[in-house]
C-alpha cells in the first residue's frame, strides 16, 4: 500500500475514533503509532512512544503550560474575577447594556491573568449572569455576552493556545504573547461597541443599572490592585520593563503561579481547601493537554513519514488561488473543524500540516498564530459545538442551547469583521513583537 493511501486511511480512522468519543490525544497517538509501525516497523514505533512521552513531560519549554494553568487556577479560586466585575460595573453599569460592557471588560482583565477561555466563561457564568438577570437582561443576551467574553482568554496573554502554537512551530512564545495584546484589546473594544449598538437600536431590550458614586468607583478600583500587579509583573518580565527582571516564558509562568499563590494567601482568599482545589484543577488540565500533545507528536511523526505536509503544501500552492485565496481556504477549514472539535485539538492536529503551507506562501508566522487563535475563538462560540456554550450550559442549567447560540450571533458577526481587519492590517499583530 502506498504512503498516500496509508495517510488517507489514517485520517479516516482518526476522525472515526473521535466520532466514537475516543479522547483526541489517545486517537492521534493510536493512529500515529499504528501508521508509523506499518511503514517503518513495530520496534521503532514502540521506541518512539517511550522517547516522545518522556521528552515531552520533561522538556523545559513545555513547562510553560502547567505553570500558567496553575496561575489561572489560583486566580480563579481567589475571587479576583468578582473584583474585576465590580470595578467595571461601577464605571459603566449605569449605561444601557452597561452590565454587558462591564462583563466584557472584566472578562478581558481576568483572561489576562488566567489564559483559559473555558475558565473565563465558567467563572463569569457564576459572577456576571446572576447580576444581569437580576436587572432584567434577557437570557440570550446575558449568556451570549459571557460566551463571547470568555473567548478573550484564547487571545490575551498568557494564552495557553498561543503557547502550544509556539511550541509546535518553534516560534518565540514571548513574541506570540505580545502579538495577541492589540488584537485582544481590539476584540474587547468591538464587543463593547456591539453591545452599545444593540442597546441603541433596541432601547427596551437592555436595561440600565443604578449609577455609582465616585467614592464607590474609587473603592472598587482600589480592589483590583492584585490582578493588575500580577499582570504587570508577568508581562513586564517577559518584555524586560525597568525595575523588573527579564525572564523566559516558562519562568514567567512559574513567577505568575507563585505570585498568584502569595497574593491569594496574603489576602486570605486561598485556604487549604482552595489550594488543594487549584492544584487538582491545574494537574487535571495539564495532564489532558500533555496527553493531546504527546498524541499529536506521535501523529506528526506518522505525517512526516508519509510526507503529508509537503504534499499538502504542493497541492494548495498549486491551486492558483494566490496567497490570500489559500489563506481563506484554510480559515474556512478551521471554521468547519470548529463544529467538530475543541480549540486545542484543532491547533495541535492541523498546525503541523498547515504551517509549512503558510511559510511557503511567505506569511509571518507570528501574525498567522494570532489569526489562527482568532479563528479558533470563533469555534468556541459558533454552533453546533461551541465549547464555551457547553460550559455556560453546565453552569446555568435553566437556559437552552438554542437561547445561548441566539445570543452569540451578533458577536460571531463581530468576530468575522475583526478577522478581516487583522488580515488586512497585519501590523496590528506584528507591531509589539517587532519592538522586543
Amino acid at each position: 500500500m502506498s504512503s498516500d493511501a496509508v495517510a488517507v486511511i489514517g485520517f479516516v480512522v482518526l476522525f472515526a475514533l473521535m466520532l466514537l468519543r475516543v479522547p483526541v490525544g489517545m486517537a492521534m497517538g493510536l493512529v500515529g503509532v499504528s501508521g508509523f509501525a506499518y511503514l517503518v516497523g513495530g520496534a521503532p514505533a514502540l521506541k518512539l512512544v517511550g522517547q516522545t512521552s518522556m521528552r515531552t513531560v520533561t522538556d523545559y519549554t513545555f513547562g510553560v503550560i502547567p505553570m500558567f494553568l496553575l496561575m489561572g487556577a489560583f486566580v480563579s479560586n481567589s475571587g479576583m474575577s468578582r473584583e474585576l466585575f465590580r470595578a467595571a460595573n461601577a464605571f459603566v453599569g449605569h449605561r444601557r447594556g452597561g452590565l454587558g460592557i462591564a462583563t466584557i471588560a472584566a472578562c478581558g482583565g481576568f483572561a489576562a491573568i488566567c489564559g483559559s477561555s473555558v475558565a473565563t466563561a465558567a467563572t463569569f457564568s457564576t459572577v456576571a449572569y446572576p447580576e444581569m438577570r437580576r436587572f432584567g437582561y434577557p437570557q440570550s443576551f446575558a449568556t451570549g455576552v459571557i460566551a463571547a467574553g470568555g473567548t478573550l482568554g484564547a487571545m490575551l496573554p498568557p494564552s495557553t493556545v498561543l503557547a502550544v502554537y509556539g511550541i509546535i512551530t518553534e516560534q518565540d512564545i514571548g513574541k506570540l504573547f505580545f502579538a495577541g495584546i492589540i488584537p485582544g484589546i481590539l476584540a474587547a473594544t468591538m464587543y463593547m461597541i456591539t453591545i452599545a449598538v444593540i442597546g441603541g437600536v433596541r432601547p427596551g431590550f437592555l436595561p440600565a443599572g443604578p449609577r455609582s458614586g465616585w467614592g464607590e468607583r474609587l473603592a472598587a478600583l482600589g480592589d483590583i490592585w492584585a490582578p493588575l500587579l500580577l499582570f504587570a509583573f508577568v508581562i513586564g518580565g517577559l518584555y524586560g520593563l525597568p525595575f523588573i527582571p527579564k525572564f523566559t516564558p516558562t519562568e514567567a509562568g512559574g513567577v505568575g503561579a507563585a505570585g498568584a499563590f502569595i497574593i491569594g494567601v496574603a489576602r486570605g482568599r486561598l485556604d487549604r481547601k482552595n489550594i488543594r482545589r487549584s492544584l487538582l484543577q491545574a494537574t487535571r488540565t495539564a495532564a489532558a493537554v500533555f496527553t493531546v500533545l504527546i498524541g499529536a507528536l506521535l501523529f506528526g511523526y506518522f505525517l512526516t513519514v508519509t510526507q503529508t505536509p509537503q504534499k499538502v503544501t504542493e497541492f494548495l500552492t498549486g491551486l492558483g488561488l494566490g496567497r490570500y485565496g489559500v489563506l481563506a481556504l484554510i480559515m474556512l477549514m478551521y471554521l468547519v473543524l470548529g463544529c467538530l472539535m475543541d480549540a486545542l485539538a484543532m491547533i495541535i492536529l492541523t498546525i503541523p500540516i498547515i504551517f509549512p503551507v503558510i511559510t511557503a506562501l511567505g506569511f509571518d508566522p507570528i501574525w498567522f498564530g494570532v489569526i489562527i487563535v482568532m479563528t479558533v475563538e470563533l469555534g468556541l462560540i459558533h454552533p453546533p459545538v461551541g465549547m464555551n456554550v457547553f460550559v455556560i450550559k453546565s453552569v446555568v442549567q435553566d437556559v437552552k442551547f438554542s437561547t445561548i447560540f441566539y445570543g452569540v450571533l451578533p458577536f460571531i458577526a463581530t468576530d468575522l469583521v475583526r478577522l478581516v481587519i487583522l488580515i488586512a492590517f497585519p501590523i496590528l499583530a506584528t507591531f509589539l513583537p517587532s519592538r522586543m
